[in-house]
C-alpha cells in the first residue's frame, strides 16, 4: 500500500504541474487577450489561483513520495 501512495505522489505532482500549465495557458492567456472586463478573472487565474493549486498539489505528491503518509 506504501508503494501504491509513492506512486500516486508522482502522480499528483504531475497534476499540480499540469493543472498550472492549463490555468495559466489555456484559461488566464485568452482572458488577458480579450482585455476589458476578463482582466480580472485572468488576474485571479494567474496570481491566485494558478500558485495556490499547482503548489498544493505538488507539495501533496512530495509529501506523500518521501513517505509522510505512510502511517496513514
Amino acid at each position: 500500500m506504501n508503494l501504491i501512495k509513492r506512486i500516486l505522489g508522482i502522480v499528483w505532482i504531475g497534476l499540480g504541474i499540469g493543472a498550472g500549465i492549463y490555468l495559466i495557458y489555456f484559461q488566464a492567456v485568452p482572458l488577458w487577450a480579450k482585455g476589458g472586463n476578463d482582466l480580472v478573472p485572468a488576474i485571479i487565474y494567474t496570481f491566485v489561483l494558478a500558485p495556490l493549486i499547482s503548489i498544493g498539489m505538488s507539495l501533496f505528491g512530495y509529501y506523500s513520495l518521501q513517505g509522510e503518509f505512510d502511517n496513514i
